[in-house]
């Protein structure tokens, strides 16, 4: 499997405020650097923050999952070490004991003597939807114990009773599904940049059968397959030679220049509707020379519309 990068992606810049305390000018425990914006996700399980956390995930922001409220300080004066690379953490903040939320209020206080701006994301949700969510997994809650499921949710809902309470905001999301809990993320997140969409262009060969994790799959078998040249067999649609082959083909250029067409407009949906990757599977009979040859094409034009995309050749090679 061959892997090309048309797009690398820029690190951040550092837009965390830089603030400075002491009578040195500088902030204790923390370098005197671009300190980032820390969000802590929490809230009750099943109510959606590894949602809320993904969201944050895809625009840009540096995720960690569970991390020990303890280390959230330590994660603070790592990323302000990153010369502005990490200028925005999120962290998800699990819950599940007192002495877990005693660390918790400890951290925040110490982040609060350090002049970190930080904000408490607080995912809430009706005990009948999330008795409704985990029967529909068939997952007990955690905290229920040898009890039932709603015994679960009130006991997190006293041990949470009192962060929700210093929450900069609260999402319930009784009545929201996946799409609409992303969308008020972005609401209060993404500012007003556009969200990015990422995309993966992937060459592959029907017979070696279809990716399972293609979002758009398109045939390139309408085209005369090099393979029957023989001077062009040896070689993959890489080369020059193979390229120019294809796209003499006629139909060959008019369907790049159609099919870039039809994907502005799909991936405008797809930033409607909270969609951040795609993966598009280019494909014909082996994967080697006419799926190469276009994807290649279709992942730089995508580059030039300032989608970050990354090239994928699934099967070249397994001839």
């Amino acid at each position: 499997m061959t892997v090309n990068k048309h797009d690398e992606q820029q690190g951040q810049s550092g837009d965390g405020a830089h603030v400075s305390t002491g009578t040195n000018g500088e902030t204790p425990g923390v370098p005197d650097a671009a300190i980032p914006e820390l969000v802590i996700i929490s809230g009750m399980s099943g109510a959606g923050r590894s949602t809320a956390a993904k969201c944050l995930e895809d625009l840009g922001w540096f995720v960690v999952d569970n991390l020990p409220p303890a280390l959230i300080p330590t994660m603070v004066e790592l990323g302000a070490r990153s010369q502005g690379n990490v200028a925005r953490i999120a962290v998800v903040v699990d819950v599940r004991g007192r002495r877990f939320f005693d660390n918790l209020r400890e951290s925040l206080a110490d982040l609060d003597s350090k002049g970190v701006t930080r904000r408490i994301v607080f995912l809430e949700s009706s005990d009948e939807a999330l008795v409704r969510r985990f029967e529909s997994v068939r997952r007990p809650h955690p905290l229920q114990g040898d009890g039932r499921i709603v015994d679960g949710i009130a006991a997190e809902r006293e041990l949470l009773r009192e962060l929700r309470g210093d929450a900069d905001l609260v999402i319930d999301t009784s009545s929201l599904n996946v799409h609409e809990l992303r969308a008020k993320m972005d609401a209060q997140f993404a500012g007003d940049e556009e969200p990015e969409l990422r995309a993966t262009v992937m060459s592959f060969g029907f017979k070696y059968g279809l990716p399972v994790d293609a979002d758009l799959v398109v045939d390139m078998r309408f085209l005369p397959n090099p393979h029957w040249v023989p001077e062009l067999r040896p070689f993959t649609g890489l080369n020059e030679e193979v390229a120019a082959y294809v796209f003499n083909q006629p139909g060959a250029k008019e369907f790049l220049d159609g099919y870039t067409e039809l994907l502005q407009m799909v991936a405008a949906g797809y930033r409607r509707e909270g969609k951040r990757y795609v993966t598009i599977a280019v494909g014909c009979t082996g994967g080697k020379h006419r799926s190469v040859a276009m994807s290649e094409k279709l992942a730089a034009r995508l580059a030039a519309e300032g989608v970050e995309t990354v090239v994928v050749h699934r099967d070249m090679g397994r001839e």
